[in-house]
């Protein structure tokens, strides 16, 4: 009896070492199965070949990716406004020609007039643009006596239809205005790309344009060179969505670029733009050509030599570090008076200044020196705090006001 129960008793230790003998085993199991591999690194070796090459590898990869994206994103949509001219051909070549990336810059013409022969140059062009029609071609009421004043009507018009398609309808958020009669440099697109950032970045400023009214040749030196200006030149210009948005609601219905040069408009903002023309015009036919043209836009310079404007630092022309420099510049150049150019002195300074005192005596200098001499809005094309650069007799000159000057005399 006594030898059966210690028989019992080992079959059952036996029993219990047996189970815990498997739950130990079925928990080892279980843990090789859920734990990671364990590797044995050999750090001399090891990290002059694989992982950290293929990290590397990867690194590059999502670098390129980056850069690759970056170049790719849209810069800016061109808006090319058109009417009855066949010879936009000419400007959509110029374009389509200079043109870095169809997505970076996708263009879109605007015409209106319904002018069939326009139209069917346009389409010529298929999916290389967007093509849109203007649906209202009704005439306008305009003030007794003013018919001949209809294209500003009309042109005004168009433009606001256009602008609010891309802005509105597409939802664009930066547009670069190109009319039916320009012809754009090798550059024109490296620029705007450019001073997109500064357009995005510095309040004080509201648009970028291409244009220098003063762009004749020898009135301009340097295609590097870039500067604020007071004035909105507009002909080939830049403009974000934030901007329309605050003119659109009390869009004119004529002479909308005059409109944009009153202080209600500008509320003191500043355009970018560039000493010689990334544009040029080529229609003397046009609401406000004929002979404007033959006095003075076919004598324009187109820039010629392609300057890789974002491979440079343009943050100088942010307004808190561009007005002290130029204010300086300008102060410090040796005061003359416009004889000094015709008396064979030689003044041993890069620059000089010729000091007008009132809208009068501008218009008569400027007369003088063979630069454009009229005002809008009591601002001088091209001015910014009141001075205008350019080349004479091969010296950079400032016309400019007393160093006291305190701001624009506007008057109607």
């Amino acid at each position: 009896m006594r030898t059966v129960r210690i028989n019992r008793k080992l079959c059952y230790a036996a029993l219990l070492a047996c189970v815990v003998i498997a739950l130990l085993w079925i928990n080892l199991k279980k843990s090789r199965h859920l734990a990671p591999p364990v590797r044995h690194v050999n750090f001399a070796s090891s990290t002059s070949s694989g992982s950290l090459r293929d990290n590397k590898e990867k690194s590059n990869s999502l670098e390129r990716l980056t850069i690759q994206e970056k170049a790719d994103k849209t810069v800016a949509a061109v808006l090319v406004i058109a009417c009855n001219r066949p010879e936009v051909e000419r400007c959509l070549d110029s374009l389509l020609h200079y043109r870095p990336s169809e997505r970076k810059f996708p263009i879109i013409v605007s015409q209106d007039c319904g002018h069939k022969e326009t139209g069917r140059v346009i389409a010529n062009y298929g999916n290389n643009v967007m093509y849109l029609k203007h649906p209202d071609l009704s005439d306008i009421t305009v003030p007794g006596g003013m018919d001949h004043l209809k294209g500003y009507y009309k042109l005004s018009r168009h433009y606001k239809w256009a602008l609010s398609q891309v802005f509105d309808v597409l939802h664009l958020d930066t547009v670069i205005v190109v009319e039916d009669d320009l012809e754009v440099a090798p550059d024109f697109f490296e620029y705007f790309e450019a001073t997109k950032e500064l357009l995005e970045k510095d309040p004080s400023l509201w648009c970028v344009s291409a244009w220098n009214d003063n762009g004749k040749k020898g009135k301009v030196r340097g295609n590097d060179l870039l500067y604020r200006s007071d004035f909105f030149p507009g002909l080939g210009w830049m403009l974000k969505k934030s901007v329309w948005d605050g003119l659109a609601p009390k869009w004119p219905l004529a002479y909308w670029d005059d409109w944009m040069r009153h202080p209600e408009q500008r509320r003191g903002r500043a355009c970018i733009r560039p000493e010689i023309p990334r544009v040029v015009t080529f229609g003397k036919i046009g609401v406000s050509r004929g002979q404007f043209f033959d006095e003075h836009l076919k004598y324009i310079e187109l820039n010629d030599q392609f300057y890789p404007f974002t491979e440079g630092n343009l943050t100088f022309l942010v307004k808190e570090e561009y007005d002290p420099m130029f204010i300086n510049t300008v102060y410090k150049s040796p005061l003359v008076s416009f004889e000094y150019f015709h008396s064979g002195q030689v003044i041993p300074a890069p620059s000089v200044r010729v000091q007008y005192e009132s809208d009068e005596t501008f218009k008569s200098l400027a007369n003088q020196l063979g630069i454009m001499n009229d005002i809008k809005s009591g601002v001088p094309r091209m001015a910014y705090r009141g001075v205008v650069s350019f080349m004479y007799k091969r010296l950079r000159v400032y016309l400019a006001p007393p160093r006291s000057w305190r701001g624009y005399d506007f008057h109607e």
